[in-house]
């Protein structure tokens, strides 16, 4: 028997068990929501696919780290991991992540909860769309747009609707598994 899955889940084991056990499950982590806030922007200009294949060193220079240790990242250390091939060697994607864990910190600096601030946009409620095909899901929403533009007034980068979209449906904000999804 075949198991159904949206139709952008290729047959790449990365892909499966991405889609399978973490898009579009609701996430409250804040650690888990600073990376994919982060590495959503990464992929501005390349798939996902890319992304998830270099997630673990990710992790390593970045998200296994506290955001206030990212945050303190020198301009020499972020230049010296553009160097490291399992990365996207894009230094202006590198110094974003740099640039959003300091966002962050100012923001819970100011007692903000992050958690409850990102998730306080879709009312603390998951948002299930109907998607007969994951060529319907939007590419942005007016909440999208709303948090991305929030996300730039308080000094995040690499943020934009589209991104922001993406990652509302990676951290289950946001469900829009197909509805004869496995995973729906």
């Amino acid at each position: 028997m075949t198991i159904k899955r949206c139709g952008w889940c290729s047959d790449d084991p990365i892909y499966i068990e991405y889609h399978d056990h973490e898009w579009g499950k609701p996430n409250h982590d804040e650690q888990h929501l600073f990376e994919m806030l982060c590495l959503e922007g990464q992929q501005a200009g390349l798939s996902w696919i890319t992304v998830l294949k270099k997630r673990e060193a990710y992790r390593d220079h970045f998200f296994k780290h506290p955001i206030q240790t990212v945050a303190e990242m020198s301009d020499d250390v972020l230049q010296q991991k553009c160097q490291d091939a399992r990365l996207i060697r894009h230094i202006g994607k590198l110094t974003a992540i740099r640039d959003n864990a300091i966002a962050w910190q100012n923001m819970k600096q100011q007692n903000i909860n992050m958690v409850d601030w990102l998730w306080g946009f879709v009312e603390h409620t998951v948002q299930n769309n109907d998607v007969a095909n994951y060529k319907d899901a939007p590419a942005q929403t007016e909440t999208s747009q709303k948090l991305s533009k929030a996300l730039k007034k308080n000094g995040f980068k690499f943020v934009g609707p589209t991104t922001i979209y993406a990652f509302m449906q990676a951290v289950g904000m946001v469900n829009d598994h197909e509805n004869d999804c496995c995973a729906r």
